[in-house]
């Protein structure tokens, strides 16, 4: 293992598996791709098919998974549940411990499993490492992390709050420290990861104190295709009246509601463009969209205390100035000013975007989930040999 600095990055979903070659020694991203459509007509039979694809492609840019400064593999894994909440080196017992949390993530851990069974058989000699997008919450406390409903039944099937992207939740977090100059132990940040899926973290000198996302990721914000928060009872109506089935509502709720159930777009560019002609139907999954995401920056102010930073990350936290101006404008009492000016600037690097004389900073910090998950891996498998 000696000299060898270099980690594959795998995340497996459900049809498809990116992956990204970095090397640990002045993180440099050496290559990165996909292999798509996974078990549909014209695509790719498996994920075994898939990730040696991936193979090949890296070999044929002289970068083989057999070349000995590969010194690692890191997985993205969505759910860990209780038992993992730090990165984790792969054996079979925690191999058996990830596939008994696949009823809480019945889509995307299966999919998680099967790449790291792949890449166990094409590098056995390799230290396989988990890194769970859970983890960065397990320290929200018991009264964020408990629903109000009979403790014996939620802890016999799980039932709690455990969170999600958090491996972008704390590299943003670490990053907007480093934006301010100062140390993350002394930055109360809230973070808003804003794409397709979207969520909201609390993070208290750099620890996760309350998230949107809950037992699965369709809690929280209103996202592309999921609902975010509803009432429960919403679900037994489309039951008991609407004479849905529990895989049709599963259906609705997460894959046609939304800003896509809210106006047929989940497309934020898209909706920006209708809203300019005047679309109603536009403007007013756009105006959902927001008064959910105060109602989080609000409530995340109070469970703070103070806030230093509140930070906007992913495909339309990133890109969308409309979407910044309009989720924390006019909230001057909450210590919040932004620039006009600047919010309007694209940029690839990390900024400010609120007034010098905005007590709390307002910053776009683009992610990397890839590189927090290589940093997790080299971390574990490399530098604590």
């Amino acid at each position: 293992m000696s000299g060898a600095t270099r980690v594959l990055v795998l995340n497996s979903g459900s049809s498809s598996v990116k992956y990204q070659l970095i090397d640990m020694d002045g993180e440099e991203r050496l290559a990165a791709g996909a292999v798509e459509r996974i078990g549909e007509p014209g695509g790719t039979a498996d994920h075994a098919q898939a990730l040696r694809e991936a193979a090949d492609e890296l070999k044929a840019r002289g970068l083989g998974l057999d070349s000995p400064e590969l010194a690692a593999v890191g997985h993205r894994v969505v759910h860990g549940g209780t038992r993992f909440t730090v990165p984790t080196l792969v054996t079979d017992e925690v191999l058996a411990g990830i596939e008994d949390l696949v009823p809480l993530a019945p889509l995307h851990n299966p999919a998680n499993i099967a790449g790291i069974r792949v890449a166990r058989d094409l590098r056995p000699d390799l230290p396989q490492v988990a890194v769970f997008d859970t983890a960065f919450h397990a320290t929200i406390p018991e009264a964020a992390a408990r629903y109000a409903v009979d403790t014996a039944t939620a802890d016999r099937y799980g039932i709690r709050r455990y969170g999600f992207h958090g491996t972008s939740h704390a590299y943003v977090s670490r990053a907007t420290a480093a934006l301010l100059g100062r140390d993350p132990a002394d930055v109360n940040v809230i973070v808003l990861h804003l794409g397709n899926g979207a969520s909201a973290s609390a993070v208290r000198g750099g620890v996760c104190v309350d998230t949107s996302m809950g037992l699965t990721p369709l809690e929280g914000l209103v996202m592309g295709t999921r609902s975010g928060d509803l009432d429960p009872a919403v679900v037994l109506h489309l039951e008991r009246v609407g004479g849905m089935s529990t895989g049709e509502i599963d259906e609705l709720l997460n894959r046609k509601s939304g800003l896509l159930g809210l106006c047929g777009d989940n497309d934020m560019r898209e909706i920006g463009r209708r809203m300019a002609e005047g679309d109603k139907a536009a403007r007013l999954a756009f105006d959902v969209y927001i008064h959910r995401l105060r109602r989080y920056v609000g409530a995340f102010t109070a469970v703070l205390g103070r806030v230093d930073a509140i930070t906007f990350t992913a495909g339309v936290g990133e890109n969308s100035a409309a979407v910044r101006e309009a989720a924390l404008s006019d909230l001057h009492n909450l210590g919040v000013t932004m620039d006009s000016v600047r919010n309007a600037v694209r940029g690839a690097a990390a900024r400010l975007v609120s007034a010098d004389s905005s007590r709390v900073a307002v910053a776009v910090v683009p992610t990397d989930e890839e590189l927090e998950i290589a940093r997790d891996t080299y971390a574990l498998a490399v530098q604590s040999d």
